[in-house]
């Protein structure tokens, strides 16, 4: 049976996301819901985003985007998203590309490509979260990849139970409507890589250590 497995915020931890593949071990028919933020912090964000990018090629993969690839697309022409750039992970990021410009003449086409949400008939994929009472089609984009309390902190409404990450929890945060799947992977040394597998109903966490 195919399952859906998402994993989010990886933050340039190449070694932890090739480890949460390997426990996963994703197979031709299982669907991977990367959920952004793939940059910043950690070491290896261009490592990190080609692997993303080449797990095509083992199975279906889905790319969101999140506050950190959010930010980076709009640093060169707004001076708030260019702070937030540099000053949470954005150093590390140009470290690894070799400077600011080659990040987009290497990846520009893959960041610009980015998703701020994937559906299916039970779950739906999302950085941040969703503003309760609207319409997903009428959220504002800004939210989805940077909400947090407002939105994990009250019954959503929504259909779908929400997977989400972008804020940090030790570890996985599960509630009847939503779970965050975020448990500090790049922020913290030894925080885990957590991914969730959802399959036949079933909802489990694998995780890096």
């Amino acid at each position: 049976m195919a399952r859906l497995i998402g994993i989010s915020d990886i933050h340039g931890e190449l070694e932890k996301l090739c480890l949460v593949l390997d426990k996963t071990s994703p197979q031709k028919d299982d669907t991977l819901i990367f959920m952004g933020d793939y940059i910043d912090r950690g070491a290896k964000s261009k490592e990190v985003v080609q692997k993303i990018i080449d797990m095509q090629n083992v199975c279906n993969c889905v790319y969101l985007i999140g506050s950190h690839e959010y930010a980076l697309l709009h640093a060169e022409t707004d001076d708030y998203y260019n702070y937030l750039f540099w000053n949470y992970g954005g150093v590390q990021t140009v470290e690894s590309y070799g400077s600011f410009d080659n990040i987009l003449k290497i990846h520009g086409d893959f960041f610009r490509s980015l998703k701020f949400y994937h559906l299916t008939d039970k779950y739906l994929f999302i950085h941040a979260g969703i503003r309760a009472g609207i319409p997903l089609e009428k959220q504002n984009e800004v939210d989805m990849v940077y909400i947090r309390g407002e939105f994990y902190n009250k019954p959503t409404g929504f259909p779908q139970k929400i997977i989400f990450g972008h804020t940090e929890f030790d570890k996985p945060l599960v509630q009847n409507d939503k779970i965050c799947i975020d448990t500090g992977c790049g922020k913290y040394k030894n925080s885990p890589l957590t991914a969730i597998v959802l399959e036949n109903g079933t909802e489990t966490f694998v995780n890096s250590f």
